[in-house]
């Protein structure tokens, strides 16, 4: 009975080689993989056809925002409490915008974290990677590429011959 394994890692010295790596394996066909560096790169994000959706929540919020700052002050000037001040009509709008911005900006911000927070994944404090022999070197100089067990393409004889052909410093196993 084979052991299982999460996936399949690559250790390479600089970013180009992850990037030319990443695009490689993008092209024969691997769907299931990630990318890890000690900094942000541009290329890496569009290899791996990454979309971000934090900026639909963060608009959803804000929207979501501004409609409570409104509904609440018109509640209150409209509903619960109609004054008649200086003549102005109960649903005085324009006296309306500054708390509704404020709680746009409330709301957009709350969506923004909490949102990053889901999509991260977050509160994991673990991840199989971790588990990868030097994945501590990620934080310094490294650079590595996980394809994983889940891939339909993944078979790990052939996958790891496809790594290897990509010249990296080092293929090992990631174990759960």
């Amino acid at each position: 009975m084979s052991e299982s394994v999460y996936g399949l890692i690559a250790r390479f010295d600089t970013p180009e080689a992850v990037v030319e790596a990443t695009r490689r394996a993008r092209e024969a066909g691997y769907k299931k993989m990630e990318a890890y560096s000690p900094f942000p790169i541009e290329e890496l994000t569009e290899v791996l056809d990454f979309k971000p959706k934090i900026q639909y929540l963060v608009l959803i919020g804000g929207i979501l925002g501004a409609i409570t700052g409104f509904a609440l002050q018109y509640y209150a000037s409209v509903i619960a409490y109609p004054l008649i001040i200086g003549g102005r009509p109960f649903n005085s709008w324009p006296a309306f915008i500054v708390v509704e911005f404020e709680l746009t900006i409330l709301f957009a911000g709350l969506a923004a974290v909490f949102g990053m927070l889901g999509l991260n994944g977050f509160p994991h404090p673990y991840h199989p990677v971790f588990n990868a022999k030097d994945f501590n070197l990620v934080s310094r100089d490294k650079f590595f590429l996980v394809i994983e067990s889940n891939d339909p393409r993944f078979d790990r004889d052939r996958t790891r011959a496809f790594l290897e052909s990509l010249h990296p410093e080092e293929v090992t196993e990631v174990h759960p």
